[in-house]
C-alpha cells in the first residue's frame, strides 16, 4: 500500500478538516495521460466501497483503487513547503521514467 510521511498526513487532516466531513478519505489513483503516458491523481473522496484497498495512516484513511494499487504500491506520498515549491510530491521507486513535472510517470 502506498505510504504517507507524517507531514503529507498533517496537511491531508487539514484539508479534511476543511470540508467538515469526518468520513473523507485521500484517493489516490493513476489515470492515462501526462508527458510520460500515465498521471497521479490525488483527491478526498467520501465514495470508498469494497473495490477500494483503504488503510489508516497518520489518522488520515487512505484509499486506492484496486486498478491504480500496483501502480502505486511502493510510494510514498510527502508535503513540501519552500521557496521553490509547495505541494505534495510523490516517490515512487516502481516508475521507470518520470516528467520534469513530477506528475508524470511511466
Amino acid at each position: 500500500m502506498i505510504s504517507l510521511t507524517e507531514t503529507a498526513a498533517g496537511k491531508v487532516k487539514e484539508l479534511v478538516e476543511q470540508e467538515g466531513q469526518a468520513e473523507i478519505a485521500l484517493r489516490v489513483a493513476v489515470q492515462p495521460g501526462g508527458c510520460s503516458g500515465l498521471r497521479y491523481a490525488m483527491y478526498l473522496d467520501d465514495q470508498v466501497t469494497e473495490k477500494d484497498e483503504a488503510a489508516e495512516q497518520f489518522g488520515v484513511r487512505l484509499v486506492v483503487d484496486k486498478m491504480s494499487a500496483p501502480y502505486v504500491s511502493e510510494a510514498t506520498i510527502d508535503f513540501v513547503d519552500s521557496l521553490e515549491a509547495s505541494g505534495f510530491t510523490i516517490d515512487n521507486p516502481a516508475a521507470t521514467s518520470t516528467c520534469a513535472c513530477g506528475h508524470s510517470f511511466h
